[in-house]
């Protein structure tokens, strides 16, 4: 909070009664009286250090502003500071438009479901570069494994070993594209939000809004409907028939599921930053072990 205020100020805005609005995986402060929202990103895999992470934010800023320029309904950057990262006090943060939420709204997450489609539609002419899959973090995942070998309080050897295996069968499609395409031919890929758009739509005072684009890339669709199950999947299919699109594809799912399963796991590893991530990822881990070996993937 003290290095957002401190960049906020350096970079000409009024602070007075900044207040933490979040403090979860980023710590997000309202900068009142300023309508700027800082936020700075707490928790972090080891090999995410600033210059990746700042990448990765210029692609969020530079998505979110191409998408409100087009009139999609989403919180768009600050325009009263230049759209970059900052960096301050061994953070790099970013800074956003300050929104009034409606706190009266429960999540809709059929709804959200159904308007991600039209997320997807907006996103199709985005023409700046994005990284295959890049919101899968291989690397996280990869190093994590390695990490959990020293870690059986987190994972036990034998869940251990099951994660391993199925990541010599995921691997290879997250990593390459070529190898996605020839596993899924005819699955076409886009730029997509990356992190389940239908738990990140922001309850406004003035409506919907798209939100929270850190881990914005390429790839299909199927992607931010990872792991929401059925009923959320018809809701998405709904919305793509109302615009035109395809319905989701089952065995990309099963994939996205498989690799999303094994990004929860890993997410071990950052108990010890975030010690209450654990009552969330002990009933992932205990789902997972009910699934079929990668999701059913061949490998």
């Amino acid at each position: 909070m003290d290095a957002a205020v401190g960049a906020a100020r350096d970079l000409g805005l009024t602070v007075t009664d900044a207040r933490v609005l979040h403090d979860l995986f980023s710590v997000v402060v309202h900068l009142a009286p300023s309508p700027v929202v800082a936020r700075v990103p707490t928790v972090l895999p080891a090999h995410t250090d600033l210059d990746v992470l700042a990448d990765r934010q210029r692609a969020e800023l530079d998505v979110t502003r191409w998408l409100a320029d087009q009139g999609t309904p989403v919180i768009p950057p600050s325009p009263l500071v230049p759209p970059e990262p900052v960096r301050r006090d061994g953070f790099s943060m970013t800074f956003w438009q300050f929104v009034e939420e409606d706190r009266s709204k429960e999540p809709d997450y059929a709804a959200n479901s159904e308007i991600t489609a039209d997320l997807h539609a907006a996103m199709r002419a985005y023409p700046g570069p994005l990284s295959f899959l890049s919101a899968a973090d291989p690397q996280f995942v990869t190093d994590s494994l390695d990490l959990l070998g020293d870690s059986p309080d987190l994972l036990a050897p034998a869940d251990l070993d099951r994660a391993r295996r199925e990541w010599q069968v995921l691997e290879p499609l997250v990593r390459s594209r070529t190898a996605f395409e020839k596993a899924f031919p005819g699955v076409d890929l886009q730029p997509v939000h990356g992190d389940s758009p239908p738990a990140n739509v922001f309850a406004g005072v003035d409506g919907a809004r798209y939100a929270d684009f850190e881990l914005v890339t390429l790839g299909p669709v199927e992607w931010d409907l990872a792991a929401l199950g059925p009923d959320l999947e018809a809701a998405y299919n709904r919305g793509a028939r109302r615009n035109g699109m395809r319905p989701l594809n089952e065995d990309v799912l099963r994939f996205v599921n498989a690799v999303g399963m094994l990004r929860a796991i890993t997410s071990l590893t950052l108990v010890p930053q975030f010690p209450a991530l654990l009552e969330y990822l002990s009933p992932a881990v205990d789902q997972w072990r009910t699934t079929p070996f990668a999701g059913g993937v061949a490998g």
